[in-house]
């Protein structure tokens, strides 16, 4: 179900934040935040995946439970209630908790980089999750984040597998030469070795996704090939961005803020977002993110309603 709720009662608050690198949980007060293996598509049956994931996390926090709240940020949340309502139940079930609430990864995103509940919110990592919300409206519209195979355009995951294309192009002669191919030889072993250690390792994904930050720097190197790709990726992100704004009403800016440690600092790729969605988009009022994903399952979990502010949240309360 969707609506309010209060996190009164005995218990501890617990946040979680699932990426496809990796699920970090908190447990509110502690000040200590544990970490466990990120979602994968390729792992089945997603309740019992990331049960087992946050049940690691809940271990090494030493499962002070009973739990008055678990709000989790999940990439790969169910899209059908019956697999939300089971997930719920068996994360209640493993926190010995009152109340779940479930929610996307970029929900929670948004809730962190902008608690004032007013604007656009993008996370650029593995994926791509970016949220519209529209205070005046109550409305939360979701762009992109369509996962590695149809969508996370300009994502650590479309830069990594990009660089790893040109490596292999460049290879049969097929492309121009690029410096990329020491990084990626150091990385995946040699050029033999590259796919057949990518496309048989259980987190593909991921570990394509961590070749990205080498792109960006021999990108800021000089080298040609990754050039092309980080430009390619900050113009797929400003045009993410600009379909955002424009769902949401009226004509005033509106304040976007960008986390992920891809786009953090005055980077090639940093740089060709915001000079691209300055052109493209003059609403678009850039600002500092106030915090992370695992900021905002906090603030969700102390809120007297955690969908007030328009954010589609899914609450499940134990009997």
């Amino acid at each position: 179900m969707t609506g309010g709720s209060s996190p009164g009662g005995p218990g501890v608050l617990v946040a979680v934040d699932s990426g496809q690198s990796s699920l970090r949980l908190a447990v509110l007060g502690s000040g200590a935040v544990h970490e466990a293996p990120g979602f994968s598509y390729s792992a089945g049956d997603p309740v019992a995946a990331l049960t087992r994931t946050i049940g690691a996390a809940w271990e090494a926090a030493g499962s002070p439970g009973p739990v008055a709240r678990a709000v989790l940020g999940l990439t790969g949340l169910p899209s059908r209630p019956e697999v939300r309502a089971r997930l719920a139940a068996a994360i209640a079930a493993l926190l010995d908790a009152r109340e779940i609430v479930l929610a996307a990864d970029n929900v929670t995103a948004h809730a962190g980089g902008l608690p004032g509940g007013h604007g656009v919110v993008m996370t650029i990592g593995t994926g791509v999750g970016c949220l519209a919300v529209d205070a005046a409206t109550r409305t939360a519209r979701r762009v992109d984040g369509w996962g590695h195979l149809f969508g996370d355009d300009g994502s650590a995951f479309a830069v990594g597998r990009a660089g790893i294309a040109a490596v292999l192009r460049a290879v049969d002669g097929r492309g121009p030469r690029t410096a990329l191919a020491g990084p990626a030889g150091r990385r995946y072993g040699s050029v033999h070795e590259m796919t057949f250690a990518l496309y048989t390792s259980r987190n593909t994904v991921d570990d394509t996704a961590r070749f990205a930050p080498e792109v960006v720097a021999a990108a800021e190197a000089g080298d040609e090939v990754a050039d092309g790709i980080v430009r390619a990726a900050g113009h797929a992100l400003a045009h993410t961005a600009t379909a955002a704004v424009a769902t949401i009403s009226g004509d005033d800016p509106v304040p976007l803020a960008r986390t992920g440690r891809l786009v953090e600092g005055d980077s090639l790729l940093v740089r060709t977002f915001l000079t691209g969605l300055a052109a493209a988009c003059p609403r678009a009022r850039p600002v500092p993110a106030e915090g992370t994903s695992l900021d905002g399952a906090r603030r969700l979990a102390t809120a007297p309603d955690p969908g007030a502010q328009g954010l589609p949240v899914h609450i499940y309360r134990g009997s």
